[in-house]
């Protein structure tokens, strides 16, 4: 049976990025004492733009720290588009040097995939990931062949999703992590929040199974609380 999800409320999206800033900062420290080295993976989204912004302010061992991307649209260098594009306006150029980006750029995506499948350490630490409407997570969408992939850690979108084809962790990457950490805001989260929390397998964040902790934080508007 997949493990559950525990969440966490807090009273607006403002609470929720200088709470995630902290436990990302927390967890960074704690992995480097631990074994010398952090690695995480980072979604997109607004929210979350602002939390990265607010990890300057927390203690990051930077040198040792490796973020890598959960998803990432294809995309020009430097789009708006392209996750990578808000979180190097996010972080400081020290915490730039840290970035591990999505090969999207390739001519040939799978096999840019493939490569970048192939640089994940055995397991991250952590992985942020965020919660569509629709309730997609990563670039894992409705629909697309990319939910039913079991043998690889990272593929690419079959069709284009809002506009861009995409490449993302999948399922089998998504359970490789010791720490799943889900940043959610807004009241038009209610309905896939409560599908999230209750495992139902008819959105694609419900599919999610936890290989380790899974910790969910939300504003008042997307729980109702």
């Amino acid at each position: 049976m997949a493990q559950g999800h525990d969440l966490q409320v807090l009273e607006d999206a403002d609470a929720v990025a200088r709470r995630g800033a902290e436990l990302i900062a927390e967890a960074a420290r704690d992995s480097v004492s631990a074994n010398g080295r952090f690695a995480m993976a980072a979604s997109g989204g607004r929210t979350p733009w602002a939390m990265y912004g607010q990890i300057e302010e927390q203690e990051v061992p930077w040198q040792k720290t490796q973020i890598f991307q959960a998803d990432e649209r294809i995309a020009p260098a430097g789009s708006g588009q392209r996750n990578l594009t808000h979180l190097i306006a996010a972080l400081s150029i020290g915490a730039q040097g840290s970035l591990r980006p999505m090969p999207v750029d390739d001519e040939d995506p799978e096999a840019g995939a493939a490569r970048y499948s192939e640089s994940l350490p055995e397991a991250l630490d952590l992985i942020h990931l965020g919660l569509g409407p629709d309730g997609h997570t990563a670039s894992l969408v409705p629909g697309d062949p990319v939910l039913a992939v079991t043998d690889r850690r990272v593929a690419v979108t079959a069709r284009e999703y809002q506009g861009t084809r995409r490449m993302t962790l999948s399922y089998p990457g998504l359970r490789r992590a010791r720490r799943l950490l889900w940043v959610v805001t807004g009241e038009e989260k209610r309905d896939p929040l409560e599908k999230l929390l209750s495992l139902d397998p008819s959105i694609p964040a419900g599919r999610v199974e936890p290989g380790g902790e899974s910790l969910i934080l939300a504003d008042r508007a997307a729980a109702a609380a």
